[in-house]
């Protein structure tokens, strides 16, 4: 694997919260950034904070449902850059809260679609990529601590990021050999503009009840998921494929 100031990353949903941080944090690191999502004003803007700060990047408007999208995404990073070493498929929604028998079919479709279809699209794409080059690459796609338990009034949700884990570990599998890793972040309730529109940090109350499910007893930071993301891109994490990192305060401890 080439070191991060000489590579290439895709991520999706890199106009807000955690993919945003993300990219930024890549940028930091010397690489060239492209930044896919269907916000193009947010997506504009993480470009050019990367570029005043004198990085490379470019945007992507880029429906992940959409394969032939995700496919344009990562023929321009190969058009602009070269190359693709990185892929952290980050892009979802929080989508309808509801009991699963009142769960409204087109709004549970709308969130499998984006949650977990757009992953499997983004990977297609990637990896095809990725498998391709000398030097491999690897993929980080973010599930959440709700992949690998439940929650009340979010089947949708839950039910797309436990299949998030699926497909991580089956595409791990599937490339032992290849030299692309693949992997996935758990994070546990962060801080983000996905929160807020959810309801959560915008209501004192919901939000000291989120709060406390955690062993740390607060949300996490879109900084400290991008941290764990890069460490599973970086050399460091060398001999870690297939695994789902939990990054959660200790959600998943109680």
């Amino acid at each position: 694997m080439v070191s991060f100031d000489d590579a290439v990353a895709v991520v999706t949903g890199g106009g807000s919260g955690i993919g945003q941080t993300t990219a930024l944090e890549f940028a930091d690191r010397g690489t060239s950034v492209v930044v896919a999502d269907v916000d193009v004003e947010g997506g504009e803007k993480t470009v050019a904070d990367i570029e005043a700060a004198g990085g490379d990047a470019v945007f992507v408007e880029t429906d992940v449902t959409d394969l032939a999208a995700t496919q344009a995404m990562v023929d321009t990073a190969v058009e602009e850059f070269g190359r693709l070493d990185y892929a952290f498929n980050n892009a979802g929604i929080g989508g309808a809260r509801g009991p699963v028998t009142d769960y409204p079919a087109e709004k549970w479709r709308a969130v499998i679609n984006a949650n977990l279809v757009g992953v499997f699209n983004c990977m297609q794409a990637e990896l095809s990529q990725m498998q391709n080059q000398d030097a491999g690459g690897v993929v980080v796609n973010n599930s959440s601590v709700l992949g690998k338990v439940g929650f009340e009034t979010a089947s949708g949700y839950v039910a797309a990021k436990h299949g998030v884990l699926g497909l991580t570990k089956t595409a791990a599998l599937e490339n032992g050999e290849t030299g692309v890793r693949v992997n996935a972040v758990c994070p546990g309730f962060i801080d983000t503009p996905l929160l807020a529109e959810g309801g959560i940090t915008s209501d004192p109350e919901v939000r000291d009840q989120i709060e406390r499910r955690h062993a740390m007893d607060r949300l996490g930071t879109s900084e400290e998921v991008a941290n764990a993301v890069l460490w599973l891109c970086d050399d460091d994490a060398s001999f870690v494929t297939g695994e789902a990192l939990d990054v959660d305060g200790g959600y998943l401890s109680q």
